[in-house]
């Protein structure tokens, strides 16, 4: 078998298992707006969040790879990952927090998130969650506001 005819095969392979539903990594995206710069504020913008995540996608912690959030540099009272760790299940999940980059009038007060996680769930088939003054970042994709 020559290397383009082996590149097409495996390809098809790939394209008719994810149809079949194999497990794969895909990635989950939401963010949301907090109201002021403090623990209680933020660590409530992320329960609801991350809430929101859970109810809408057949998300389970046993199948979490990884979890990214960022912040805008206005948002420092607490780790967004502190918060998510105290979720049950969630103890062992690998947690990130990063500053997002400040950009000239960009949303204020932002946290976001992407989760990577294993599913049968195709990509077009998971629902990012983009709350409150989140919204605006994606409006094609937002189901709350």
């Amino acid at each position: 078998m020559d290397k383009f005819t082996l590149l097409t095969h495996t390809y098809q392979q790939t394209k008719m298992s994810a149809a079949l539903g194999e497990w794969r990594v895909r990635g989950l995206r939401g963010a949301t707006t907090v109201s002021h710069n403090s623990p209680q504020a933020i660590a409530e913008a992320v329960d609801e969040l991350l809430n929101a995540l859970e109810v809408n996608n057949p998300l389970d912690p046993a199948e979490i790879v990884s979890v990214t959030f960022s912040a805008t540099p206005d948002l420092d009272a607490i780790f967004p990952a502190a918060v998510a760790r105290r979720r049950p299940g969630w103890e062992q999940v690998p947690l990130l927090d990063v500053q997002q980059m400040q950009v000239n009038s960009s949303l204020k007060c932002c946290i976001r998130v992407l989760i990577h996680f294993n599913t049968p769930i195709p990509q077009n088939a998971l629902r990012p969650i983009y709350l409150h003054g989140a919204a605006q970042l994606r409006p094609d994709l937002a189901i709350f506001s």
